[in-house]
């Protein structure tokens, strides 16, 4: 089996090292393609406006100037001599929970691997924000990222679809297991942009990440995760609402 490894948080990311060992509990075969930098937030945004550059790292290992969806389409383009027949997309540094799904360069890396036809699944490792910075800790991921892999593996997947994996912020022995759950949705109405000033005198903006907070009306990604579960969601492409086709197309009648 073939499997691509890819991320949003750069080919130096700790958490591509875990990514990649997962990975290779079930095959030799890895390769990885991932951005040069961090493309947090970057969402399936692809660079049109200038040149992509491909760097080799080493055997099988290499990096694009570019976001998460640009690395793999040059890994099924132009690195890969044949296509995956699997690509994983993370370890994510931070949740990829609810609607945030649609800013992450995690998940659309998975998604670019579905529309391309290829099973994904998106990893993402949940931390407490505060003191954290670069010391996040991957335990549960390491220990329960095969453990959540295994079973997708010989399962069919319907087209345009992909599987997003989050693992709760605990040490792995406190993990309780593992539940699939259904997307949630974050209320955005109640998060922040922080404005401060630069050394010469000049306003900036931070987009705030904290304090966004949801109202659960059923079990979702959010509350497994807030439970002590690894959560387990189907995404799909399709974002048409079904229920509005017939009242829309009665409108334009």
């Amino acid at each position: 089996m073939r499997i691509l490894c890819t991320n949003d948080d750069g080919i130096n990311a700790p958490g591509l090292e875990v990514l990649e060992a997962i990975a290779r509990q079930f095959s030799d075969d890895v390769w990885t393609v991932a951005p040069a930098e961090e493309n947090s937030g970057a969402g399936h945004s692809l660079t049109l406006t200038r040149p992509v550059r491909l760097r080799k790292h080493g055997e099988r290992r290499f990096s694009v100037s570019g976001t998460p969806t640009d690395s793999v389409t040059m890994a099924l383009k132009k690195v890969l001599p044949s296509p995956p027949d699997l690509i994983l997309s993370g370890v994510n540094r931070g949740a990829n929970l609810g609607d945030d799904v649609t800013y992450s360069g995690t998940v659309s890396a998975a998604f670019e691997g579905a529309l391309a036809g290829i099973r994904a699944v998106a990893m993402s490792q949940v931390y407490a924000r505060e003191g954290m910075a670069d010391s996040v800790p991957f335990g549960a991921a390491e220990a329960w990222g095969a453990r959540a892999l295994e079973p997708l593996l010989g399962m069919p997947l319907p087209p345009r679809t992909l599987v997003n994996v989050n693992f709760p912020p605990l040490p792995p022995e406190e993990v309780k297991g593992i539940r699939v759950v259904r997307q949630g949705f974050h209320d955005y109405a109640r998060g922040s942009v922080v404005e401060g000033k630069d050394p010469r005198g000049y306003r900036y903006y931070w987009f705030g990440l904290h304090g966004i907070e949801h109202t659960p009306g059923h079990e979702t990604d959010l509350e497994a995760i807030q439970d002590g579960y690894v959560a387990v969601t189907p995404l799909q492409l399709d974002l048409t609402h079904e229920a509005s086709l017939a009242a829309l197309a009665a409108r334009f009648a």
